[in-house]
This record gives C-alpha cells, sequence and structure tokens, in this order.
C-alpha cells in the first residue's frame, strides 16, 4: 500500500482508504464489518472514514467499538457534520460544531480526529462563524486538521482567503469515471491551495465493479437489491451505463487489473487525488480494492475508458 500526503498537512494517507457510509452500523452486520476493518489493517489502509450522520451515530458507535484495541497512532481517523442529527442539530453553527465534534468522539471512544470536515456548505451560517469555531477545535487539540465535503469552489476560494483562521487540507468529492464535475474547479482551485482530494464513491456505488450486468436483474445481496444501501445507485443503472461498463472490461484485462481496480487507479492518476475510499460489505473486496495502490497503467488505457464511458 502505498500512501501520499493529504494537503498541506503531515497526514500520509493511504491511497485507498475505507469508508462507512452505507455500511457499517447500517447495511453490514457487526461480525462481517469488523472482518472488514480487519482486512483493511491486513491491507495495510491506515485512513478511515465515517461521519455522524451515517446511521445517525451508528457507524461512529461500531468504529469506536472495534478500534477500541487498537493504537490510536495506527490509523488516521477522519469524520464529519453537518447532516440533521434532529430536529434541530444539523448545520455548521459555532454550537453545532462543537456539540457535534464531542457527540462523535464519545462514539468513536478517542480523544481527537485527525480529520474534520464539513459534510456540505452551510448557506445558513455565516463563513466566518463556521471558520472561527473550526478553528477553535483545531486549537482545542480535539480536531488535527481540516477538510470539506462537496462545498461550491466560490465558498472554498473564500474559506481559503480568511485570515486567521486555520485552513482546509482536504476535499471529499463525488469522483470516478462516471462522475468527473470536480475536473472544472474543485481540483485546480483545490491542488493550487495545499488541498487535496479524498474521493468517495470512486466505484460509482459499485457499477464500475461490472457486477451489474445490462438487461440482467441485480443479484440479491447486493447494494442495488438493499433497501439500507441502494438509494443512490439507481441514476447509475441505465442500459447505457451499464453497457459501458462491460466494454471497460477488456481494458482492464489489458492493464492486467479487474475492472474495480482499473476503476480505482483512474482515480488514483490524479494527482490531486490524496485517497480513493471504498465502502466494502465483504473482506475480499477490501483486499482487491487495496490491490489498485501503485498499478501502473497506460494512459492510452486510460484514455480509452474515458472514451467508452464519454459514449454512453
Amino acid at each position: 500500500m502505498q500512501t501520499r500526503r493529504l494537503g498541506n498537512s503531515d497526514l500520509h494517507v493511504s491511497e485507498i482508504s475505507l469508508g462507512s457510509w452505507l455500511t457499517y452500523g447500517l447495511g453490514v452486520e457487526a461480525d462481517t464489518a469488523r472482518r472488514c476493518l480487519d482486512a483493511a489493517f491486513d491491507a495495510e489502509i491506515n485512513f478511515i472514514d465515517t461521519a455522524n450522520i451515517y446511521g445517525k451515530g451508528a457507524a461512529e458507535s461500531f468504529l469506536g467499538e472495534a478500534l477500541a484495541d487498537r493504537p490510536r497512532n495506527s490509523y488516521i481517523l477522519g469524520t464529519k457534520l453537518f447532516a440533521p442529527m434532529t430536529d434541530v442539530d444539523k448545520g455548521l453553527s459555532r454550537a453545532q460544531v462543537h456539540k457535534q465534534l464531542d457527540l462523535s468522539l464519545s462514539r468513536l471512544r478517542t480523544d481527537y480526529v485527525d480529520l474534520y470536515q464539513c459534510h456540505r456548505y452551510d448557506f445558513d451560517t455565516p463563513l466566518e462563524e463556521t471558520m472561527e469555531a473550526l478553528t477553535e477545535v483545531v486549537r482545542s487539540g480535539k480536531v488535527r486538521y481540516l477538510g470539506f465535503s462537496e462545498w461550491p469552489a466560490d465558498r472554498i476560494q473564500a474559506a481559503i482567503d480568511m485570515v486567521g483562521v486555520e485552513k482546509f487540507v482536504s476535499s471529499q468529492p463525488q469522483y470516478s469515471l462516471l462522475h468527473r464535475d470536480p475536473e472544472a474547479e474543485v481540483i485546480p482551485l483545490s491542488g493550487a491551495n495545499g488541498i487535496s482530494q479524498i474521493v468517495w464513491s470512486p466505484l460509482g456505488q459499485g457499477v464500475l465493479t461490472g457486477k451489474y450486468k445490462p438487461g440482467e436483474a441485480p443479484a440479491e445481496g447486493t447494494r442495488a437489491t438493499s433497501d439500507e444501501m441502494g438509494g443512490f445507485i439507481k441514476g447509475l443503472m441505465t442500459p447505457a451505463i451499464l453497457e459501458a461498463v462491460q466494454q471497460l472490461r477488456p481494458v482492464a484485462d489489458e492493464a492486467g487489473l479487474t475492472l474495480s481496480q482499473f476503476a480505482l487507479a483512474w482515480v488514483l492518476r490524479e494527482p490531486n487525488v490524496a485517497s480513493a475510499i471504498i465502502g466494502a460489505s465483504r473482506p475480499e473486496q477490501v483486499h482487491e480494492n487495496a490491490a489498485a495502490s501503485g498499478a501502473k497503467v497506460d494512459p492510452a488505457l486510460f484514455a480509452r475508458a474515458e472514451e467508452i464511458v464519454a459514449r454512453a
């Protein structure tokens, strides 16, 4: 497993990281989730990403218990806030930054998180208030570094321009062969300002694994058939996209990789990407995806893959 520096921080995160969005504490049984976590450590994955909203605290609670016996310096831990935990507990106000962080630390059974991320931009709270509160929690020692997820470029620039506050070191966008929006503004802006990408859904909700075939019903037990995990995949399950993914298979074969590994290697071809976050429901998926780290792929194969997807 290779690592990359996370923005202007002193954190070096594994190129493949483990997420818990629709899986741990929600869609995957605890024993299986623990085996996935063990597989991640076996594969030298050192970055674990979660959020308070995942399972309304359930993912953080699972990780707090599962990580309790591991040395705290053996992994890098990131969590997030913004989404409503109750009717009144939501957003990025000063009060919420402090309250939600303390609740997350309690569930995670730790004194600090390495990365605290704003899950979305809060248009109801002045940016100055949010940045001042985030600065307070960093300087208190409860947070080492700050990040954001899916912020508009103009709001990122506004945060960069603020003086006297702690700076962001990470951006967490959706980014894959099937979703390239960050290339237009977020990646160039981040790269010029010491901010790295830690990518969510690099496998397009599992569509880029090739397990969903055009004209065939999804197999039972997959994300597409799960009430808990399937809500975000429907827009990618079109015949044109599924057919394009199958056309990627010989390209991945030529690279000597599985489709999943090829899709992850494509994301990691971007120098501003520090890590691709995977969501695994089986330990074998962790090991397969971890093998994408350090893969050497002819850029011409990536170009061919992009052409195939562009026609979908």
